[in-house]
């Protein structure tokens, strides 16, 4: 379909060129313009959609909240950000394809808007999320204090590309038999451990020996990018260190795209459909938005087709100011969270780190209970709200497993793990059951039990 539309998908020899990523046994991922594939299919659906007369793009506008009348969605209150207006948007069906919440890290390869605000506003709703503690953390992203983490693709490794400690030395096949190709989150923690063994806050990722007419047209992109900031990756190794990268867990859906509260779908990462489990192989997740996207859409006009037009609900409503203070206010929590959920609800985590993310985050929660009059505000808002979701999962899971991993709980296989966590209704819960964990209760307000 994507081709259809006119996706250009790198070819050799007239047919299509297959990349090799992390964990893989094969080469069996599309690529475009070398290392743009993300790139190319956005430029192709977003022509789509502008092709499309019945689709109308709200731009610079924020969704705010869903709206929920007699247990069903339907419909969206939405900030006009240049007015500063908040309207509503009535719908028969909603569906959430807002992606992650890497933005509540420190280091994060996503961009600055994935604050999780469709995690945050299901949760509100009524919905369910689940395996809020698996986050995964790419280990080779671009390490440099003055920039942001930019994503050195896991195809570099793919074509043979190899990771040293700051003294220079090849370090991966001493933590894993297939080496720099090991799955993320045992790179990732292999990393951290030399960083700490050397005393170096980043590793590097050298492609000096894969030849520079190679590098140039393999990877165009991540060269330009690394030159633009004075490093020749055919000359250089690459300084790299771990970032927060996806998120497994979401708000739970079925294999249509249906969560728990009627009238409201999800797709894509703010979703969890189950499909990646405790980790992700690369790539899956474009996979899983092309495949779960279509079916949410089928499912929410379904679904929409059966309803009647939504109960009336107000067009327009005046944006109560907060008491959260100034723009300054928000970005300095915001700066802050990141800091606390980075250092303690990381690539490892402990008990004790956990019991203070969450209590810190308990106590910025009680600060963001309110509407507010900002983006910047509510996106605080929506990331206090998932961040505690997500520590308090990780506190409750006494196991390692996937991308969750437990410096005091090692052990992936201990008796009675193997289980889903998820927050619904104020409870961490387990399995598909309602029984309250172990006492924990979970609350927008934090930890209450």
């Amino acid at each position: 379909e994507l081709i259809g539309w006119g996706a250009k998908f790198d070819k050799v020899g007239g047919k299509f060129a297959f990349a090799r990523e992390a964990a893989h046994s094969r080469s069996r991922i599309l690529r475009a313009r070398g290392d743009a594939t993300g790139n190319e299919m956005v430029r192709v659906l977003i022509a789509e959609v502008n092709r499309q007369e019945r689709i109308q793009r709200l731009d610079h506008h924020f969704t705010v909240d869903l709206v929920v009348d007699a247990g069903r969605c339907c419909g969206a209150v939405v900030l006009d950000e240049g007015s500063g207006h908040q309207f509503v948007l009535p719908a028969r069906a909603v569906v959430l394809t807002t992606g992650g919440a890497g933005q509540i890290y420190a280091r994060t390869t996503n961009p600055p808007n994935a604050t999780g605000d469709g995690m945050a506003m299901a949760l509100r709703a009524g919905a369910v999320l689940q395996d809020m503690e698996f986050v995964q953390f790419h280990p080779t992203a671009l390490y440099l204090p003055s920039s942001p983490p930019f994503l050195l693709s896991e195809a570099m490794r793919g074509e043979g590309a190899q990771l040293r400690n700051n003294k220079g030395a090849l370090f991966m096949q001493r933590y894993h038999p297939m080496g720099a190709l090991a799955p993320r989150d045992i790179v990732s923690r292999a990393i951290l451990a030399e960083m700490a063994a050397t005393k170096a806050r980043h590793v590097y990722l050298d492609v000096t020996h894969l030849g520079a007419e190679f590098v140039k047209r393999r990877f165009p992109t991540i060269y330009a990018t690394c030159l633009r900031y004075d490093i020749d990756i055919t000359e250089e190794w690459i300084p790299v260190s771990p970032s927060a990268h996806y998120m497994m867990g979401g708000v739970w859906t079925d294999l249509n795209g249906a969560t728990t509260v009627p009238g409201l779908f999800a797709a894509g990462e703010v979703a969890c459909s189950g499909v990646h489990g405790a980790n992700r192989l690369a790539s899956n997740s474009l996979l899983e938005g092309l495949v779960f996207g279509a079916r949410a859409a089928t499912a929410a006009v379904a679904f929409a087709d059966r309803q009647k037009t939504p109960t009336r609900l107000p067009q327009e409503t005046t944006i109560r100011a907060g008491q959260f203070g100034t723009l300054e206010d928000a970005e300095k929590l915001r700066s802050s969270l990141r800091r606390t959920m980075w250092g303690q609800v990381g690539v490892i985590r402990s008990g004790e780190s956990l019991i203070r993310a969450c209590a810190q985050l308990s106590r910025w929660a009680q600060l963001v209970t309110q509407p507010f009059d900002s983006r910047a505000a509510l996106e605080v808002k929506n990331m206090v709200q998932v961040a505690q979701c997500v520590a308090e999962a990780a506190l409750w899971r006494e196991n390692s497993v996937g991308a969750h991993y437990r410096s005091d709980f090692p052990e992936a296989k201990r008796a009675g793990w193997q289980q889903h966590s998820r927050v619904a209704s104020g409870e961490v819960t387990t399995g598909r059951t309602s029984q309250k964990s172990r006492g924990l209760l979970f609350s927008l307000g934090g930890r209450i039990g």
